[in-house]
């Protein structure tokens, strides 16, 4: 079936070429379409377009049909060109004629615009409890190990200390500012397109601002033209979120693979969590964090993906566009599962309590004996050049004491500072509105 059909066949070559990749994946819209199009028929009814009796039938149906596609069992039947043209063939099916009503205003370019921002929606607002997750977790490790201290590092030689508390903190409020992209995410897909039809809007008498309300959108995507031209801006504006994200679990996931190997020694995984050699009986490799920065890093190349995609098009509608899904769909299942897994590994971390011990780190302290000096009265230069003559000379001998105390130091990691911070970037995208309304659509 296809929405456009004129009575003759599309070579089978052309047909699949073009529908690509959307069968398979236009499964993951089919509740939100159904919700757009319940949407949409009840502000047909109130415009006059629909019969009350006939948006009963079909509203009864859509409920039902909704039911299964939650359960993601609504499959797209093989010559079913996506989803749209699979929930109106089953409501034909169902009801005859009337189920062909449903199309009346709208374009399958302003039904897929509504599907994705809706599923976009939903994604960010999974995603964000999966960073919520995290970030917990990250702060929990902070204060159980805020006391263990571990070398910094510039240019890869060592530099001054550090503590595990600082290192999982950092990771806890670099997602801080992750969330502040999804913010950006969240408000760009809370404009509802639905309406604008093709990309130049109706005759009919459409009532837009009644779908916004129906299906919880802040506002409207106002300009007809404008509405068709955010699609692949949304997806562009939220794999910018998603790569920042990947950014923050790709260095995360560097520092584990670092630190885990026998050069560093500062963390450690259970056994069970780590893999083997096929040759060398001793390994314990950290694939898990591996294969996280190779997915981050595919994640962090999304926005570059999408530009080239949308690169050089007018506006208007162009079947390039389709290809947006084939790029984000399954970078969003991907960025998901790493968020899961971080979480996962980062509460089974452990960390070696006595890294400082060995005489290789005596020059972290070097800044401190600086600062001693200063403290003592002792010019900042003339104490920095003292200590550098007794490094030179093998006659540095470190107290290795770190008494750090101003904020955001090892001594004052302002870890509930941080959580204010996060609590603060949640509460920008409050989607509790946006759920209500679409249950009081259901209901």
């Amino acid at each position: 079936m296809k929405l456009w059909d004129k009575g003759y066949h599309t070579n089978l070559g052309i047909e699949t070429f073009t529908v690509g990749r959307d069968r398979d994946l236009d499964q993951a819209l089919a509740p939100w379409d159904i919700l757009g199009t319940m949407a949409h028929i009840t502000m047909l009814r109130d415009i006059g377009l629909i019969e009350p009796g006939e948006w009963k039938l079909l509203i009864e149906e859509l409920k039902s049909l909704h039911e299964i596609a939650s359960r993601d069992e609504l499959t797209i039947e093989e010559g079913v060109e996506d989803i749209h043209s699979q929930v109106e063939l089953m409501l034909t099916r169902k009801l005859g004629d009337l189920g062909k009503k449903v199309h009346a205003g709208r374009s399958r370019n302003d039904q897929v615009l509504v599907d994705l921002k809706l599923f976009f929606l939903h994604r960010i607002q999974t995603i964000l409890g999966g960073v919520e997750t995290l970030f917990d977790s990250l702060q929990a490790q902070s204060e159980k190990y805020k006391g263990v201290l571990l070398p910094g590092y510039t240019h890869y030689q060592v530099a001054m200390p550090s503590s595990f508390g600082l290192w999982f903190g950092a990771y806890a409020e670099a997602l801080v500012d992750d969330v502040y992209l999804f913010q950006a995410a969240w408000k760009a897909s809370m404009q509802n397109p639905l309406g604008s039809a093709a990309g130049y809007g109706s005759s009919f008498p459409l009532n837009r601002s009644q779908t916004t309300a129906l299906l919880g959108f802040d506002t409207l995507a106002y300009n007809v033209v404008y509405a068709q031209m955010g699609r692949g801006k949304t997806e562009k504006i939220l794999s910018f979120a998603m790569a920042g994200l990947a950014t923050t679990l790709n260095k995360l996931a560097s520092d584990v693979c670092l630190y885990m190997s026998q050069n560093f020694g500062f963390v450690t995984l259970p056994r069970e969590l780590t893999t083997g050699s096929s040759i060398m009986p001793h390994k314990k490799n950290p694939d898990v964090f591996e294969i996280m920065r190779g997915r981050t890093n595919r994640l962090q190349s999304l926005p570059t993906e999408l530009s080239m995609l949308t690169t050089n098009l007018p506006s208007g509608y162009h079947r390039d566009l389709q290809l947006t899904k084939e790029v984000l769909l399954p970078a969003l299942d991907s960025l998901e599962e790493c968020l899961a897994m971080a979480n996962f590994m980062v509460q089974r971390l452990e960390v070696r309590q006595d890294i400082l011990d060995n005489p290789m780190y005596d020059y972290l302290f070097s800044v401190e004996a600086v600062n001693a000096e200063v403290l003592s009265g002792l010019p900042f230069r003339e104490a920095y050049r003292k200590i550098g003559m007794m490094i030179d000379q093998g006659e540095f001998q470190p107290e290795r004491q770190v008494n750090h105390t101003h904020e955001g130091s090892i001594g004052h990691l302002c870890t509930s500072e941080i959580k204010a911070k996060m609590d603060h970037a949640l509460a920008g995208v409050d989607a509790q509105p946006w759920r209500d309304a679409l249950s009081h659509l259901l209901q």
